[in-house]
C-alpha cells in the first residue's frame, strides 16, 4: 500500500497491526504435508446432530431475517444453559445472540467505549481484545501474566492498582489464551468489589470456559455477579462445540444494554442466520455428552504434549490449566517469528509465535494439542529433532 493511499485511511485502521498467527499460516497453506497446530481450532467436526437441525432448518424455510436481539428459542436456551451450569439468575433481557464471540467482541468495545478510554488487558493475551478495544478509540494498557512455579500467575495487588478510578474497563480471558492460566473465584470476587467501588465495567471473554482441566467448568464471574452489575460475558460456540467456521455466539450483559446492543448489531450484520442459530439451540440443549467427550480428548491430547515437551531439553514447559494450547519457551529464542517461520520451513509444523500475543510473548510458541493423537505424536518427532 502506498503512502498516499494510506493518507485516505482512518487513523484507527491505519494503526492496526497485521495478526502474526496469520502471518506465518499464510507461508504454510499451501505447503504439502504440514501439520497445522498454529491457530484455535480442534480437529473434530461439529457433532451431526448439529449440523441435520441447520439443514432440516433450511429446508424448513429458515432464509429470512432474525430479530437483531436474536432468535428468542437461542436466547432463552442461553438463560437456562447459563444458569445450569453457573448458577447463575439471568433471563433473556440480558442475552444478545452475536455472529461469533470476535463480533461480540466488536459490539462490547462499540457499546462501552468513548475515545480515550482507559482499557486494561492482561498480555500474553489474544491479539483481537486490544486490537479491537484499539479500534474504537481506547487507551491500551496492559498487566502482565508472570510464570511462578512452573504455572501462569497474575499478580492482583498490581492488577488492582492499574484499575483507577479514570478506567472504564478490564477485559480479562479465562481460561487464557496462550496460556491457559484459570482466574480462581476468590480473585474473581477481589476484583468484582473493586471495580463496583470504581464504577469499571468486567468484561470476561468466556469462550474457553468449559475447556477447563479441574471441572466441567472454569470459575466464573457470572456465578458471583448480578444482573445489573457492570459486567459482560463473551461466549462462542466455537471451541466447545467444535463450531469455530459457524459463527455463532452471545453476550450476557446488564439488561439495559439489550436495546444498545440490538441497534448496534443491526448497524453491524443485522442479525445472525436463523439456521445456524438452530444448530446453536440443539448444541446447547443436545451437546453436553459430545462436549464431555470434548473434555476427554482434550485431557489426553494435553497429558501427550505436557509429555513430550518436558522431555526436550532447550524447551521450558509451562503448566496449563484449561484452553487447549501449550505456550512454552525455547531456549536462546529471542525472536518468536523467525524461529515459527524457521520451524515450519523445517519441520511442516505450523506453531503461532508468541509475539502475537503481546511482548510478553516474546521468546514463546503456542502449540494447538486438540488433534488426535497419532497427528500429536507425528508433530513432536518433527519438533524433537529440530529443537534439540
Amino acid at each position: 500500500m502506498n503512502r498516499e493511499f494510506d493518507n485516505h485511511l482512518s487513523a484507527r485502521s491505519g494503526a492496526l497491526s497485521v495478526s502474526k498467527i496469520r502471518e506465518i499460516a499464510e507461508l504454510g497453506f499451501d505447503q504439502p504435508n504440514v501439520i497445522p497446530l498454529w491457530f484455535g481450532e480442534g480437529a473434530w467436526p461439529s457433532a451431526e446432530n448439529i449440523v441435520s437441525s441447520a439443514v432440516a432448518s433450511l429446508e424448513a424455510g429458515d432464509h429470512f431475517y432474525q430479530p437483531n436481539s436474536g432468535k428468542m428459542v437461542l436466547r432463552e436456551e442461553v438463560v437456562s444453559y447459563t444458569n445450569r451450569i453457573y448458577n447463575a439468575s439471568i433471563d433473556v433481557s440480558n442475552v444478545t445472540v452475536t455472529a461469533s464471540g470476535t463480533q461480540g467482541l466488536a459490539l462490547v468495545a462499540q457499546a462501552i467505549i468513548s475515545p480515550g478510554d482507559r482499557v486494561v488487558v492482561l498480555e500474553p493475551g489474544w491479539p483481537n481484545i486490544s486490537q479491537t478495544f484499539e479500534i474504537s478509540g481506547a487507551n491500551i494498557v496492559t498487566e502482565t501474566l508472570e510464570v511462578k512455579d512452573g504455572h501462569w500467575h497474575l499478580d492482583m495487588s498490581e492488577l488492582l492498582s492499574a484499575l483507577t478510578p479514570e478506567t472504564q474497563a478490564v477485559v480479562l480471558n479465562s481460561p487464557n489464551n496462550p496460556t491457559g492460566w484459570v482466574m480462581s473465584i476468590e480473585e474473581q470476587s477481589t476484583l468484582l468489589t473493586h471495580c463496583r467501588k470504581y464504577g469499571i465495567w468486567i468484561v470476561s471473554d468466556d469462550v474457553y470456559s468449559r475447556l477447563y482441566a479441574n471441572g466441567s467448568a472454569a470459575p466464573s464471574f457470572l456465578s458471583i455477579t448480578n444482573p445489573d452489575d457492570l459486567f459482560i460475558s463473551i461466549n462462542s460456540f466455537s471451541k466447545a462445540w467444535s463450531m469455530t467456521g459457524w459463527r455463532l455466539g452471545w453476550l450476557i450483559a446488564p439488561a439495559q444494554l439489550e436495546s444498545v446492543l440490538a441497534m448496534l448489531t443491526e448497524f453491524n450484520i443485522a442479525c445472525p442466520p436463523g439456521f445456524i442459530q438452530q444448530a446453536g439451540v440443539v448444541a446447547l440443549r443436545d451437546g453436553e455428552d459430545r462436549l464431555q467427550a470434548l473434555q476427554d480428548q482434550l485431557g489426553q491430547g494435553y497429558v501427550l504434549a505436557a509429555s513430550r515437551l518436558r522431555n526436550i531439553r532447550s524447551v521450558k514447559f509451562i503448566e496449563s490449566a484449561g484452553a487447549f494450547y501449550c505456550f512454552f519457551s525455547v531456549t536462546g529464542a529471542s525472536d518468536s517469528m523467525v524461529l515459527a517461520r524457521n520451524i515450519l520451513q523445517e519441520t511442516g509444523v505450523g506453531l503461532a509465535p508468541g509475539i502475537a500475543f503481546g511482548r510478553a510473548g516474546e521468546g514463546y510458541l503456542r502449540l494447538c494439542y486438540a488433534q488426535p493423537e497419532d497427528v500429536l505424536i507425528e508433530a513432536f518427532d518433527r519438533l524433537e529433532a529440530f529443537i534439540d
